[in-house]
């Protein structure tokens, strides 16, 4: 599982939604507002980032230019395969197109990709799924759109023909933006409102070759890979795993799944989590309260964000998020819709929020 590679990022990524906030007449430190980051760190190949700088500057982007349909998309045009590194070697190297997407799904985290793919057969036809759910909910339009872009743009460098795309099924509810954008991806077949973001392909285009075909080349840029997920995976540690994996699953997760997520016992996610100065529970306090201000941003009640991160009663949760923040949920939805914050600082925080779940 490479869930905790997906929170580390390669400093690209970030430059390329600076320059494309530029395009939007943005300045270098609008874009960067709230992360952490200066514009010198742009220019170092060696920096690495977390997936939360990143979202940031998407949120920026969004605040300063409106979030209107399209924006992700054009993002995503942005991207080219040279920007990939060893993993773009590595793909232009492999023998069939399925042995080509079947890479991309397993490394997608050293792309610039926001979401999660996987490939499954369903009769003569493979489904290619995008799962945002990791995503928060400010910015996962603008992260589906980018990597529906972001594919397309990297498959046709890899490639002198499209992939035949028999049908596209997305979250995303109609725009009129999205009609033409479906020309330029070689989408007829666009289906809104579908409850996953799915590329329907016909099987057998994918077992055509690859024109750069290179078993030597693939297995030697794929240990490279593998070695950069590695060194990833052990700069962000246990704790990092354990927070990466309550955010996909809403914060609402007893200790017994993590563990058997991350193939260890509790006793032994109990005495890696000690090792590293934290627990268990404070480490779900931490991502609820993370989780409970994106949703209340978003425009999210009370009463179901409560629900949906799984409070006994709305009650419990205001006075939680109260003792945490020094506001109840209300004020601070109603500050939010006021006067969107620029800066991830937020209110000081006193304490983590205590979840009072039953």
């Amino acid at each position: 599982m490479l869930v905790d590679s997906w929170c580390v990022r390669s400093i690209h990524s970030a430059a390329v939604l600076v320059d494309y906030a530029g395009n939007r007449s943005m300045t270098t430190a609008q874009a960067l507002a709230g992360t952490g980051l200066a514009a010198a760190d742009l220019e170092d190949p060696e920096v690495e980032i977390d997936i939360a700088q990143e979202f940031r500057i998407v949120d920026n982007i969004l605040t300063a230019t409106g979030d209107e349909p399209g924006l992700g998309l054009l993002a995503g045009f942005s991207v080219h395969l040279p920007m990939l590194g060893s993993l773009g070697i590595a793909l232009s190297s492999c023998s069939t197109v399925r042995e080509m997407a079947e890479l991309w799904a397993r490394y997608a985290d050293l792309s610039f990709a926001y979401t999660r793919f996987s490939l499954a057969d369903a009769g003569d036809r493979v489904l290619v799924r995008l799962d945002s759910e990791a995503v928060p909910a400010r910015v996962r339009r603008f992260a589906i759109e980018r990597d529906l872009a972001l594919v397309r743009t990297v498959q046709r460098e890899l490639l002198s023909w499209d992939v035949p795309v028999e049908r596209l099924e997305v979250t995303l509810p109609y725009a009129p933006v999205y009609e033409a954008v479906g020309v330029l991806l070689g989408i007829a077949d666009i289906v809104y409102d579908r409850p996953a973001d799915v590329l329907v392909l016909r099987g057998a285009d994918l077992q055509r070759p690859m024109p750069q075909a290179n078993a030597v080349l693939r297995r030697q840029y794929e240990r490279m890979c593998e070695r950069l997920v590695e060194r990833r995976r052990a700069r962000i540690g246990l704790a990092g795993q354990v927070r990466a994996l309550l955010v996909r699953r809403g914060g609402a997760v007893d200790q017994a799944a993590v563990a058997a997520d991350l193939h260890m016992s509790v006793r032994t996610l109990r005495r890696r989590l000690a090792d590293e100065g934290t627990t268990f529970r404070e480490l779900v306090c931490e991502t609820t309260g993370m989780l409970a201000e994106e949703l209340l941003a978003a425009g999210f009640t009370v009463d179901t964000v409560a629900n949906r991160l799984g409070y006994a009663s709305p009650s419990a949760f205001t006075a939680a998020f109260r003792e945490w923040t020094g506001q109840t949920p209300g004020r601070f939805a109603r500050a939010e819709q006021i006067a969107p914050r620029r800066n991830g600082s937020g209110p000081e925080r006193a304490k983590s929020p205590n979840p009072h779940r039953d």
